[in-house]
This record gives C-alpha cells, structure tokens and sequence, in this order.
C-alpha cells in the first residue's frame, strides 16, 4: 500500500528542501567554498546575502514552475560565479533540476531542451570563472565534479518521473480492474435477478393454472359430486398455500440480495409424484418410465422438475385434458417428452414458459424442441445432460 504526501505535506517538505539549501549556500559563501579559503574570492556582503536567496527562493515554486526555478536559480549562480563569491557547489541549480528533470520526462521535446540547457550550464559557468581569472587547468577537477552532480541529478530526476508514471499505471490499473470486477457483479446479479424472475413466473404460472382447472371442476361438480367438488377445493387450498410460500420465498431473496434456498428436488422420484400431482388434480396423465429411480445433480433435477411442470401446466391450460410422458433415466442425461392434443390452434412454442424451458435446458448445454406435430398434437422433447451440471 503506497502512502500518498498530500499537497500540505509537499509544501512542507519544500520549504524544509529551501531553508537548507539557503543555510548551506549562505555557510559555503561566508567561508569562500567548501574547503580552505582560495585567495581571491570574494567575501560575503550584501550583494552576495542577496544573490544568494534568489538561487535559492525559486525552488519555492519549482514544482508549478520547474522551468522558471531552474531559469532563475542559475542566472543568480552564474551572477554569483561572476562576481567571484566563492561557490564551490550550486544547490539551487542542482535541486531544480532534480524537479525539472523529473516534470518533462514525459514530454521529449520538453526533455530535450531541459537536457540542452542544463548541458550548457557548465560551459557557461566556467567560461565566467575563467574570464575572472581562474586557470582553466584548476579547475579541470571541479569542472568533472559539477558534470558529475548535475549527470547523476538528472538521472535521479529522470527515473523518480518514471517511478511515478509506474505507480499511476498500476494506480489506473487497480481502478479499471474494481470497475471491471464491479460489473461482473452487477452482471451476476441481474442474472440472478433474472433466474429469481423465471422461477416466480414458472411457480406462479403453475399453481393459478391449477387453481383455475381445479375451480372450473369444483363448479361443475358442486351440485353432481360434492365429494370431488370438495377435493377440487382442497387442491386449490393446498396449492395457494404453497404457492404464497415460494412467492415469498423468491420476492424476499430480490429485496435482501441473497440466493433464494430451492427446495430442489433432488432425485426421479420427484419427478413421478409430479406427474401423480398432475393426475390427481384432473389431467389424464399416462406416463412411462425408463431406468430406475436416481439421484440427480441439483441443477439437472430443477431444470427438469421445472420443465416438467412447465410441459404439463401448459397441457392442463392449452390441451383437451390429457398428456403423454415419457422419461428416460439414461447413464449420461434425463430425456423428457411430453405430447398433449391441443384445443385449439397449435402453439408455435414461443410463450414466455417455453423461452424459460429453452433458457434451462441451454444452462445445462442441453436441449429442447416444443413445436405443434400432426393431428393438434403438441410435442415438447428436452435432453438434459449431467456432465454440465457437475462442471
């Protein structure tokens, strides 16, 4: 975890940088270098106190201006190099361009003529100690120092510009990087949302199909078999009870967020006392299956038992009373077919239930057909595979 320096602490850090800086150019000055005095220098005055500050003070503003502080401070270096105060170091000059190294490394054009102009410094400052007099072979060991301070500088400006860029990088990486694992999950949520969705609609759309077969038969018998009336009535008891649970269920998991817990069922046996839920309660079922009874992986068991009740509700509500299941327990899948005359025109299978029963099967990278056949025959096969599921 990086620890950014606000811009309060920046300044503080700035003006600690110039009052030693200031300090340690006033000291060389009044002493006439960093060693023993050389004759003819020229002692520290006013004028000198003076220059002094202003190769300093512009570091003040650097970091705005890096340009500018590095402008000023060596103009007043070199003023001071011309008067022959005794400058055996220049810390303005060396400071900004630490900073102005590091402020155009972006930019290589900027970098370019930053680079030309700190090289020219050099020339420029010996050519006015030599003209004061200096030997040029004097100063031959303090001209390779100051090539050396200013090189080694620039470099560490130059790859402090990079440090930055890198941590900005890895910075705007780490942002796109939330943004992106933020929108897997709204993603995953709204296909949660949208699974949440699809139960209801098939749950709901169920159990009022059979309220509404079983309240059509409950009329039509109140007065002919009040026995069967009386069961019919019971089943729409049963089923709205149930139903109320699983709406509540589903609604209270979209409020809070969370997984709704299916009571999924979790073998074939599930599957057959589906079928008898659907003969007892007035559709003429006859169903056969093949295989013995198994356990299911939770996915394949729900897609099932949903299409299933799907196949059948639809037979209920759209058929003449009657349907034909056939289920296969094989090694690999469940096969499911249902076929059921239909009362009036053939659908063509592009209902909301079956778009759902398509959307469950393809879950599984399984299959399913729903199409009108021959004679008002309505045909629903699915093929469900396991392998999918437990992937």
């Amino acid at each position: 975890m990086r620890i950014s320096v606000g811009a309060r602490g920046r300044d503080v850090v700035d003006i600690g940088v110039v009052l030693v800086a200031g300090v340690f150019t006033l000291g060389m000055l009044h002493e006439g270098g960093l060693g023993a005095a050389e004759p003819g220098y020229r002692e520290l005055d006013v004028a000198g106190v003076l220059l002094a500050l202003v190769s300093i003070a512009p570091l003040l503003v650097a970091r705005r201006s890096p340009a500018f502080a590095w402008g000023a401070t060596a103009v007043a270096t070199l003023t001071l190099l011309a008067l022959d105060y005794g400058l055996d170091v220049p810390p303005g000059p060396l400071i900004a361009t630490y900073v102005l190294a590091e402020a155009v490394g972006g930019d290589p054009f900027r970098r370019l003529w930053s680079a030309v102009a700190v090289a020219n410094y050099l020339p420029v400052a010996m050519t006015l100690m030599a003209a004061e007099g200096h030997s040029l072979l004097a100063m031959t060991p303090g001209l390779f120092a100051w090539v050396a301070m200013f090189a080694l500088v620039w470099i560490a400006g130059d790859h402090a510009h990079l440090r930055r860029q890198r941590i900005a990088e890895l910075e705007e990486h780490a942002r796109l990087r939330e943004q992106d694992l933020a929108a897997q999950r709204r993603l995953a949520a709204a296909e949660e949302r949208t699974r949440i969705a699809r139960e209801l609609h098939d749950s709901a759309g169920h159990a009022i199909n059979v309220i509404l077969v079983q309240a059509g038969a409950a009329r039509l018998l109140h007065r002919q078999d009040a026995d069967r009336s009386l069961r019919a009535i019971e089943t729409i008891e049963e089923v709205a009870y149930s139903t109320v649970a699983d709406i509540d269920r589903l609604v209270r998991a979209l409020r809070e967020g969370d997984e709704p817990a299916d009571p999924a069922p979790a073998d074939t046996a599930a599957l057959e006392e589906l079928v008898d839920r659907h003969r007892a309660s007035g559709l003429d079922v006859s169903a056969t299956f093949h295989g013995a009874r198994r356990g299911l992986p939770s996915g394949v068991a729900w897609a099932a038992y949903r299409i299933l009740q799907e196949a059948l509700t639809n037979a209920a509500r759209h058929g003449s009373g009657s349907a034909d299941v056939r289920m296969s327990y094989g090694p690999a899948a469940v096969d499911i077919e249902v076929s059921n005359p239909v009362g009036g025109p053939g659908r063509s299978g592009g209902g909301l239930g079956i778009v759902g029963m398509r959307e469950r099967a393809s879950l599984l990278d399984g299959t399913l057909e729903a199409a009108a056949g021959e004679a008002g025959t309505f045909r629903l096969s699915a093929r469900l595979p396991y392998a999918a599921a437990a992937t």
